[in-house]
Protein backbone atom coordinates (compact mmCIF):
# COMPACT_ATOMS: atom_id res chain seq x y z
CA UNK A 1 0.00 0.00 0.00
CA UNK A 2 1.18 3.18 -0.80
CA UNK A 3 0.60 6.21 1.32
CA UNK A 4 1.19 10.05 0.87
CA UNK A 5 1.55 11.92 4.27
CA UNK A 6 1.11 15.73 4.15
CA UNK A 7 2.52 17.38 7.39
CA UNK A 8 5.45 16.21 9.17
CA UNK A 9 4.71 16.98 12.38
CA UNK A 10 3.92 14.64 15.92
CA UNK A 11 0.83 13.17 13.68
CA UNK A 12 2.37 12.73 10.22
CA UNK A 13 5.95 11.30 11.87
CA UNK A 14 4.20 8.51 14.14
CA UNK A 15 1.91 7.40 11.46
CA UNK A 16 4.69 7.16 9.19
CA UNK A 17 6.90 5.35 11.67
CA UNK A 18 4.46 3.48 12.36
CA UNK A 19 3.38 2.03 8.54
CA UNK A 20 7.36 2.04 7.68
CA UNK A 21 7.46 -0.37 10.64
CA UNK A 22 5.17 -2.78 8.71
CA UNK A 23 6.89 -2.30 5.11
CA UNK A 24 4.42 -0.03 3.72
CA UNK A 25 5.39 2.49 0.99
CA UNK A 26 5.24 5.50 2.81
CA UNK A 27 6.46 9.30 0.93
CA UNK A 28 6.24 12.33 3.13
CA UNK A 29 6.08 16.04 2.67
CA UNK A 30 6.75 19.23 4.97
CA UNK A 31 7.81 22.69 3.95
CA UNK A 32 9.79 22.83 7.10
CA UNK A 33 13.50 21.50 6.20
CA UNK A 34 13.78 20.60 9.96
CA UNK A 35 11.01 18.46 10.19
CA UNK A 36 12.39 16.67 6.56
CA UNK A 37 15.56 16.65 8.02
CA UNK A 38 13.79 14.68 11.75
CA UNK A 39 12.01 12.25 8.89
CA UNK A 40 15.17 11.21 7.08
CA UNK A 41 17.25 10.90 10.17
CA UNK A 42 14.86 8.33 11.76
CA UNK A 43 12.40 6.81 9.66
CA UNK A 44 12.57 4.55 6.49
CA UNK A 45 10.26 6.49 4.63
CA UNK A 46 10.68 9.11 1.25
CA UNK A 47 10.94 12.73 2.77
CA UNK A 48 9.81 15.86 0.43
CA UNK A 49 10.43 19.32 0.57
CA UNK A 50 7.59 21.13 -0.33
CA UNK A 51 3.64 22.15 0.35
CA UNK A 52 0.73 19.95 0.01
CA UNK A 53 -1.00 22.20 -1.84
CA UNK A 54 1.62 22.01 -4.50
CA UNK A 55 0.30 20.27 -7.60
CA UNK A 56 3.83 19.66 -8.53
CA UNK A 57 4.98 18.33 -5.60
CA UNK A 58 1.88 15.88 -4.70
CA UNK A 59 3.08 14.93 -8.64
CA UNK A 60 6.45 13.90 -7.49
CA UNK A 61 5.41 11.57 -4.64
CA UNK A 62 3.87 9.34 -7.25
CA UNK A 63 0.52 10.43 -6.75
CA UNK A 64 -1.09 8.45 -9.54
CA UNK A 65 0.10 5.34 -8.43
CA UNK A 66 -0.97 5.69 -4.54
CA UNK A 67 -3.63 4.08 -2.56
CA UNK A 68 -4.23 7.08 0.24
CA UNK A 69 -3.48 10.84 0.90
CA UNK A 70 -3.46 11.70 4.50
CA UNK A 71 -3.57 15.28 4.94
CA UNK A 72 -2.52 15.99 8.74
CA UNK A 73 -0.49 19.57 8.66
CA UNK A 74 -1.56 22.01 11.68
CA UNK A 75 -3.73 24.28 8.78
CA UNK A 76 -7.36 22.70 8.04
CA UNK A 77 -7.52 24.70 5.09
CA UNK A 78 -4.03 22.70 3.68
CA UNK A 79 -5.16 19.56 4.42
CA UNK A 80 -8.60 20.63 2.58
CA UNK A 81 -6.97 21.81 -0.74
CA UNK A 82 -4.45 19.19 -0.30
CA UNK A 83 -7.85 16.86 -0.42
CA UNK A 84 -8.98 18.98 -3.62
CA UNK A 85 -5.75 18.72 -5.56
CA UNK A 86 -5.45 15.17 -5.10
CA UNK A 87 -9.05 14.27 -6.08
CA UNK A 88 -8.10 15.77 -9.18
CA UNK A 89 -4.63 14.33 -10.03
CA UNK A 90 -6.03 10.83 -8.87
CA UNK A 91 -9.96 10.46 -8.58
CA UNK A 92 -9.44 7.16 -6.88
CA UNK A 93 -7.16 7.84 -4.22
CA UNK A 94 -8.80 7.31 -0.80
CA UNK A 95 -8.59 11.19 1.45
CA UNK A 96 -8.27 11.63 4.85
CA UNK A 97 -8.11 14.95 6.26
CA UNK A 98 -7.69 16.39 9.79
CA UNK A 99 -9.84 19.01 10.77
CA UNK A 100 -10.07 20.78 14.11
CA UNK A 101 -11.99 23.75 13.12
CA UNK A 102 -16.07 22.37 14.52
CA UNK A 103 -17.33 25.12 11.52
CA UNK A 104 -16.22 22.28 9.33
CA UNK A 105 -17.08 19.27 10.92
CA UNK A 106 -20.52 21.11 11.06
CA UNK A 107 -20.55 21.02 7.60
CA UNK A 108 -19.40 16.97 6.41
CA UNK A 109 -21.83 17.54 3.57
CA UNK A 110 -19.73 20.18 1.60
CA UNK A 111 -16.40 18.18 2.09
CA UNK A 112 -17.42 14.73 0.71
CA UNK A 113 -16.96 12.90 -2.68
CA UNK A 114 -18.79 14.71 -4.66
CA UNK A 115 -17.47 18.77 -3.24
CA UNK A 116 -14.57 18.61 -1.93
CA UNK A 117 -13.53 15.12 -2.35
CA UNK A 118 -12.70 14.22 1.14
CA UNK A 119 -13.57 10.25 2.00
CA UNK A 120 -12.74 10.74 5.67
CA UNK A 121 -12.64 13.60 8.20
CA UNK A 122 -10.71 13.18 11.32
CA UNK A 123 -11.41 15.93 14.22
CA UNK A 124 -9.35 15.33 17.34
CA UNK A 125 -11.32 17.10 19.64
CA UNK A 126 -14.41 15.34 19.15
CA UNK A 127 -12.52 11.69 19.46
CA UNK A 128 -11.32 12.76 22.90
CA UNK A 129 -14.52 14.05 24.11
CA UNK A 130 -15.88 10.70 22.65
CA UNK A 131 -12.47 8.82 24.68
CA UNK A 132 -13.51 10.85 28.03
CA UNK A 133 -17.37 9.39 27.81
CA UNK A 134 -16.63 6.21 27.61
CA UNK A 135 -14.09 6.72 30.91
CA UNK A 136 -16.95 8.37 32.75
CA UNK A 137 -19.50 5.33 31.89
CA UNK A 138 -16.13 2.98 33.78
CA UNK A 139 -15.01 5.28 36.30
CA UNK A 140 -12.85 2.45 37.55
CA UNK A 141 -11.05 1.63 34.37
CA UNK A 142 -7.58 3.55 32.98
CA UNK A 143 -8.81 2.98 29.46
CA UNK A 144 -12.38 2.17 27.72
CA UNK A 145 -12.79 0.93 24.17
CA UNK A 146 -15.85 -0.05 22.44
CA UNK A 147 -16.20 -2.25 19.82
CA UNK A 148 -19.66 -3.70 18.01
CA UNK A 149 -21.34 -0.60 18.50
CA UNK A 150 -20.82 -0.65 21.80
CA UNK A 151 -22.45 -3.98 22.97
CA UNK A 152 -18.44 -5.67 23.72
CA UNK A 153 -16.02 -3.54 25.62
CA UNK A 154 -12.35 -3.39 26.09
CA UNK A 155 -11.60 -2.60 29.85
CA UNK A 156 -8.15 -1.53 30.65
CA UNK A 157 -7.76 -1.99 34.53
CA UNK A 158 -4.15 -1.56 36.70
CA UNK A 159 -3.56 -4.18 38.89
CA UNK A 160 -2.74 -2.87 42.36
CA UNK A 161 -0.36 -4.15 44.43
CA UNK A 162 -2.85 -5.67 46.95
CA UNK A 163 -5.01 -7.57 44.29
CA UNK A 164 -6.20 -10.99 44.65
CA UNK A 165 -5.02 -11.41 41.07
CA UNK A 166 -1.81 -9.89 41.14
CA UNK A 167 0.50 -12.97 41.03
CA UNK A 168 -1.81 -15.18 39.36
CA UNK A 169 -2.06 -17.18 36.24
CA UNK A 170 -4.65 -16.72 33.72
CA UNK A 171 -5.18 -20.53 33.41
CA UNK A 172 -6.62 -19.57 37.45
CA UNK A 173 -9.66 -17.71 35.91
CA UNK A 174 -11.44 -21.19 34.82
CA UNK A 175 -14.58 -20.00 35.82
CA UNK A 176 -14.77 -16.76 33.99
CA UNK A 177 -13.98 -18.82 30.67
CA UNK A 178 -16.68 -17.58 27.71
CA UNK A 179 -17.38 -14.39 30.04
CA UNK A 180 -14.52 -12.67 30.56
CA UNK A 181 -10.71 -12.56 28.23
CA UNK A 182 -7.70 -10.99 28.88
CA UNK A 183 -6.50 -10.06 25.29
CA UNK A 184 -3.79 -8.04 26.30
CA UNK A 185 -1.25 -7.38 29.19
CA UNK A 186 0.90 -3.62 29.18
CA UNK A 187 3.52 -4.36 31.73
CA UNK A 188 5.61 -1.00 32.73
CA UNK A 189 9.26 -1.24 34.70
CA UNK A 190 11.10 1.26 35.81
CA UNK A 191 13.34 2.43 32.95
CA UNK A 192 12.08 0.08 30.64
CA UNK A 193 9.28 0.78 27.56
CA UNK A 194 6.09 -0.58 28.23
CA UNK A 195 6.04 -4.55 27.31
CA UNK A 196 3.05 -5.04 25.28
CA UNK A 197 1.76 -9.21 25.81
CA UNK A 198 -0.73 -11.54 23.80
CA UNK A 199 -1.25 -13.73 26.82
CA UNK A 200 -1.75 -17.36 27.15
CA UNK A 201 -2.76 -19.49 29.83
CA UNK A 202 0.37 -19.55 31.53
CA UNK A 203 1.03 -16.20 31.35
CA UNK A 204 0.91 -14.43 34.99
CA UNK A 205 -1.03 -11.31 35.76
CA UNK A 206 1.28 -8.83 38.12
CA UNK A 207 1.31 -5.97 40.72
CA UNK A 208 1.05 -2.71 38.25
CA UNK A 209 0.07 -4.76 35.22
CA UNK A 210 -2.28 -2.21 32.93
CA UNK A 211 -4.93 -5.37 31.64
CA UNK A 212 -6.91 -5.57 28.56
CA UNK A 213 -10.22 -7.70 29.20
CA UNK A 214 -12.98 -7.68 26.64
CA UNK A 215 -16.22 -8.16 28.10
CA UNK A 216 -20.17 -8.14 26.91
CA UNK A 217 -21.49 -4.99 27.76
CA UNK A 218 -24.53 -6.39 29.41
CA UNK A 219 -21.96 -8.29 31.69
CA UNK A 220 -19.95 -5.18 32.60
CA UNK A 221 -20.57 -4.89 36.22
CA UNK A 222 -19.99 -8.73 36.70
CA UNK A 223 -16.58 -8.27 35.27
CA UNK A 224 -15.90 -5.24 37.07
CA UNK A 225 -17.21 -6.73 40.51
CA UNK A 226 -15.02 -10.17 39.68
CA UNK A 227 -11.83 -7.75 39.12
CA UNK A 228 -12.91 -6.09 42.69
CA UNK A 229 -13.70 -2.74 40.45
CA UNK A 230 -17.10 -0.71 41.99
CA UNK A 231 -18.29 1.08 39.33
CA UNK A 232 -19.94 3.66 41.04
CA UNK A 233 -21.68 6.46 39.24
CA UNK A 234 -20.35 10.20 38.74
CA UNK A 235 -22.00 12.34 41.08
CA UNK A 236 -19.27 15.68 40.69
CA UNK A 237 -17.61 16.35 37.51
CA UNK A 238 -15.43 19.37 36.93
CA UNK A 239 -13.77 20.14 34.20
CA UNK A 240 -10.89 22.69 34.22
CA UNK A 241 -10.21 24.70 30.50
CA UNK A 242 -13.10 26.11 28.61
CA UNK A 243 -10.95 25.13 25.13
CA UNK A 244 -12.53 23.40 22.23
CA UNK A 245 -12.52 20.56 23.86
CA UNK A 246 -13.29 21.59 27.24
CA UNK A 247 -16.53 22.88 25.77
CA UNK A 248 -17.71 20.57 23.50
CA UNK A 249 -17.44 18.07 26.48
CA UNK A 250 -19.05 20.56 28.69
CA UNK A 251 -21.92 20.55 26.62
CA UNK A 252 -22.24 16.93 26.51
CA UNK A 253 -22.45 17.07 30.34
CA UNK A 254 -25.54 19.67 29.88
CA UNK A 255 -27.14 17.10 27.99
CA UNK A 256 -27.11 14.46 30.24
CA UNK A 257 -27.96 15.85 32.83
CA UNK A 258 -26.62 13.31 35.16
CA UNK A 259 -23.80 15.09 37.26
CA UNK A 260 -23.44 18.08 39.14
CA UNK A 261 -20.98 19.51 36.40
CA UNK A 262 -18.51 22.66 36.96
CA UNK A 263 -16.19 24.23 34.65
CA UNK A 264 -13.18 26.76 35.15
CA UNK A 265 -11.75 28.92 32.67
CA UNK A 266 -9.82 31.97 33.50
CA UNK A 267 -11.29 33.80 30.18
CA UNK A 268 -14.24 35.81 31.59
CA UNK A 269 -15.54 36.48 28.02
CA UNK A 270 -15.59 32.68 27.36
CA UNK A 271 -16.73 31.78 30.40
CA UNK A 272 -20.12 34.53 29.99
CA UNK A 273 -20.83 33.41 26.87
CA UNK A 274 -20.53 29.17 28.25
CA UNK A 275 -22.68 30.68 30.64
CA UNK A 276 -25.19 31.69 28.66
CA UNK A 277 -25.63 28.54 26.52
CA UNK A 278 -25.43 26.08 29.47
CA UNK A 279 -28.32 25.23 31.96
CA UNK A 280 -27.10 22.32 33.68
CA UNK A 281 -23.37 23.26 33.99
CA UNK A 282 -21.94 25.45 36.51
CA UNK A 283 -19.57 27.57 34.83
CA UNK A 284 -16.65 29.54 37.31
CA UNK A 285 -13.87 32.28 35.93
CA UNK A 286 -10.79 31.49 37.59
CA UNK A 287 -7.23 29.78 37.53
CA UNK A 288 -7.08 26.11 37.48
CA UNK A 289 -4.19 26.32 38.78
CA UNK A 290 -4.92 28.25 41.69
CA UNK A 291 -5.20 25.40 45.05
CA UNK A 292 -7.20 27.83 47.15
CA UNK A 293 -9.90 28.04 44.32
CA UNK A 294 -9.39 24.38 43.61
CA UNK A 295 -10.26 23.99 47.67
CA UNK A 296 -13.22 26.04 47.56
CA UNK A 297 -14.78 24.31 44.78
CA UNK A 298 -14.18 21.18 47.22
CA UNK A 299 -12.05 19.49 44.63
CA UNK A 300 -11.03 17.02 46.88
CA UNK A 301 -14.77 15.05 46.44
CA UNK A 302 -15.28 15.26 43.23
CA UNK A 303 -15.26 11.87 41.26
CA UNK A 304 -13.79 13.10 38.19
CA UNK A 305 -11.63 15.83 37.31
CA UNK A 306 -10.92 16.42 33.84
CA UNK A 307 -7.76 18.57 32.57
CA UNK A 308 -7.83 20.31 29.38
CA UNK A 309 -6.46 23.55 29.11
CA UNK A 310 -3.89 24.45 26.46
CA UNK A 311 -0.89 24.37 29.06
CA UNK A 312 0.02 20.18 29.19
CA UNK A 313 2.54 20.84 32.44
CA UNK A 314 -0.51 22.63 33.98
CA UNK A 315 -2.53 19.97 33.04
CA UNK A 316 -0.05 17.92 34.87
CA UNK A 317 0.52 19.54 37.98
CA UNK A 318 -3.48 20.18 38.39
CA UNK A 319 -4.23 17.23 38.10
CA UNK A 320 -1.34 16.00 40.65
CA UNK A 321 -2.65 18.25 42.72
CA UNK A 322 -6.15 16.84 42.19
CA UNK A 323 -5.18 13.58 43.67
CA UNK A 324 -3.42 14.92 46.49
CA UNK A 325 -6.51 16.51 47.64
CA UNK A 326 -8.51 13.33 47.19
CA UNK A 327 -10.08 13.65 43.89
CA UNK A 328 -11.39 10.32 42.78
CA UNK A 329 -9.94 10.03 38.93
CA UNK A 330 -8.41 12.47 36.98
CA UNK A 331 -8.00 12.45 33.37
CA UNK A 332 -5.20 14.62 31.62
CA UNK A 333 -5.00 16.15 28.39
CA UNK A 334 -1.13 15.83 26.86
CA UNK A 335 -0.38 16.68 24.07
CA UNK A 336 3.26 15.66 23.49
CA UNK A 337 3.64 12.07 22.38
CA UNK A 338 7.37 11.73 24.00
CA UNK A 339 5.68 12.76 27.25
CA UNK A 340 2.79 9.89 27.26
CA UNK A 341 4.76 6.76 28.52
CA UNK A 342 6.34 8.94 31.46
CA UNK A 343 2.81 9.67 33.07
CA UNK A 344 2.30 6.81 35.45
CA UNK A 345 5.62 6.83 36.23
CA UNK A 346 4.44 10.59 38.37
CA UNK A 347 0.88 9.45 39.17
CA UNK A 348 -0.80 10.36 36.29
CA UNK A 349 -3.99 8.35 36.07
CA UNK A 350 -4.99 8.43 32.59
CA UNK A 351 -4.02 10.38 29.49
CA UNK A 352 -5.95 11.91 26.37
CA UNK A 353 -4.21 13.21 23.82
CA UNK A 354 -5.51 15.42 20.38
CA UNK A 355 -2.73 13.76 18.20
CA UNK A 356 -2.95 9.99 19.66
CA UNK A 357 -6.72 11.04 18.99
CA UNK A 358 -6.30 11.73 15.77
CA UNK A 359 -3.58 8.80 14.99
CA UNK A 360 -5.93 6.40 16.51
CA UNK A 361 -8.72 7.48 14.22
CA UNK A 362 -6.82 7.41 10.99
CA UNK A 363 -5.75 3.56 11.38
CA UNK A 364 -8.65 2.26 10.90
CA UNK A 365 -8.52 3.99 7.49
CA UNK A 366 -4.93 2.82 6.07
CA UNK A 367 -5.70 -0.72 7.32
CA UNK A 368 -7.61 -2.05 3.24
CA UNK A 369 -10.23 -4.07 3.69
CA UNK A 370 -12.81 -4.98 5.43
CA UNK A 371 -11.76 -3.71 8.64
CA UNK A 372 -14.28 -1.91 10.93
CA UNK A 373 -12.45 -0.34 13.45
CA UNK A 374 -8.41 0.01 15.18
CA UNK A 375 -7.33 0.70 18.89
CA UNK A 376 -3.54 1.28 19.11
CA UNK A 377 -2.94 -0.12 22.78
CA UNK A 378 -1.01 1.51 25.39
CA UNK A 379 2.61 1.79 23.95
CA UNK A 380 1.24 1.61 20.52
CA UNK A 381 2.78 -1.76 20.15
CA UNK A 382 -0.23 -3.67 20.02
CA UNK A 383 -3.73 -3.41 18.22
CA UNK A 384 -7.10 -4.49 18.65
CA UNK A 385 -8.99 -4.45 15.53
CA UNK A 386 -12.18 -5.47 14.55
CA UNK A 387 -12.62 -7.32 11.18
CA UNK A 388 -15.04 -9.30 9.38
CA UNK A 389 -14.55 -13.13 8.47
CA UNK A 390 -15.43 -14.34 4.71
CA UNK A 391 -16.39 -17.43 3.39
CA UNK A 392 -12.98 -18.42 1.96
CA UNK A 393 -10.38 -17.11 5.51
CA UNK A 394 -8.48 -20.74 6.47
CA UNK A 395 -10.10 -19.30 10.39
CA UNK A 396 -13.12 -20.38 9.37
CA UNK A 397 -15.20 -23.41 10.04
CA UNK A 398 -12.91 -24.93 12.29
CA UNK A 399 -12.14 -24.81 16.06
CA UNK A 400 -9.87 -22.15 16.85
CA UNK A 401 -7.78 -24.11 18.76
CA UNK A 402 -6.58 -25.80 14.74
CA UNK A 403 -6.01 -22.23 13.57
CA UNK A 404 -2.59 -21.36 13.00
CA UNK A 405 -2.60 -17.92 14.54
CA UNK A 406 1.09 -16.09 14.59
CA UNK A 407 2.37 -15.74 18.01
CA UNK A 408 1.24 -12.59 19.34
CA UNK A 409 -2.21 -12.70 17.98
CA UNK A 410 -5.35 -14.03 19.67
CA UNK A 411 -9.30 -13.25 18.75
CA UNK A 412 -10.74 -11.79 21.58
CA UNK A 413 -14.58 -12.23 20.40
CA UNK A 414 -16.46 -13.23 17.97
CA UNK A 415 -20.00 -11.43 17.16
CA UNK A 416 -22.57 -13.16 15.05
CA UNK A 417 -26.16 -11.94 14.54
CA UNK A 418 -27.24 -11.01 17.69
CA UNK A 419 -24.93 -13.18 19.82
CA UNK A 420 -21.08 -12.19 21.54
CA UNK A 421 -19.26 -14.99 22.05
CA UNK A 422 -15.80 -14.52 24.37
CA UNK A 423 -13.94 -17.46 22.34
CA UNK A 424 -12.57 -20.29 24.32
CA UNK A 425 -10.32 -23.47 22.07
CA UNK A 426 -13.07 -25.22 20.81
CA UNK A 427 -15.25 -22.07 19.39
CA UNK A 428 -15.78 -21.83 15.31
CA UNK A 429 -15.48 -18.91 13.69
CA UNK A 430 -18.11 -18.99 10.66
CA UNK A 431 -17.93 -16.67 7.32
CA UNK A 432 -19.81 -13.34 8.23
CA UNK A 433 -18.64 -13.48 12.01
CA UNK A 434 -17.16 -9.97 13.17
CA UNK A 435 -13.94 -10.78 14.96
CA UNK A 436 -11.69 -8.61 17.54
CA UNK A 437 -8.45 -9.46 16.79
CA UNK A 438 -5.56 -8.85 19.27
CA UNK A 439 -2.40 -8.77 17.51
CA UNK A 440 1.12 -7.29 18.33
CA UNK A 441 2.61 -4.78 15.91
CA UNK A 442 5.55 -7.27 14.79
CA UNK A 443 3.07 -9.75 13.94
CA UNK A 444 0.94 -7.83 11.52
CA UNK A 445 2.74 -8.39 8.60
CA UNK A 446 2.64 -12.81 9.50
CA UNK A 447 -1.14 -12.07 9.75
CA UNK A 448 -1.42 -9.87 6.69
CA UNK A 449 0.12 -13.08 5.15
CA UNK A 450 -1.74 -15.41 6.09
CA UNK A 451 -4.74 -13.56 6.21
CA UNK A 452 -4.64 -11.46 2.81
CA UNK A 453 -8.03 -12.02 0.75
CA UNK A 454 -9.30 -15.26 2.55
CA UNK A 455 -10.11 -12.55 5.57
CA UNK A 456 -10.17 -9.35 4.26
CA UNK A 457 -8.23 -8.05 7.36
CA UNK A 458 -6.03 -5.70 5.50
Amino acid sequence: MKVIIVGAGEVGFHIAQRLSEEHQDVVLIDQNPEQIRRVADNLDVQALLGSGTSPKTLKDTGIKDADMLLAATNSDEVNLISCLIAKTLNPHLIKVARLRNEEYTQELPLLDKDHLGIDHVINPQIEMVHRIQRLMEVPGASEVIDFMGGRVKLIGITVEKDSPFAGRKLLSFAKTEGKILVGAIVRTRPDFPDQVIIPHGDDSIMAGDLVYLVARNAELEETLEFFGIKNKSLRRIIIIGAGQTGQALAREMDKSKTSNTKIIDRDGTICAALSASLSHVTVINGDGTDKELLEEENIGAADFVVTLTGDEESNILISLLAKGLGARKTVTRVSKLSYLPLMSAIGIDTVVSPRLAAVRAILQYIRPGKILSVAPLKGEHAEAIEAEALETSDIVNKPLHEVKMPKGAIVGAIFRENEIIIPRGDSVIKPGDRLIIFALQQVLPKLEKLLTVKLEYF
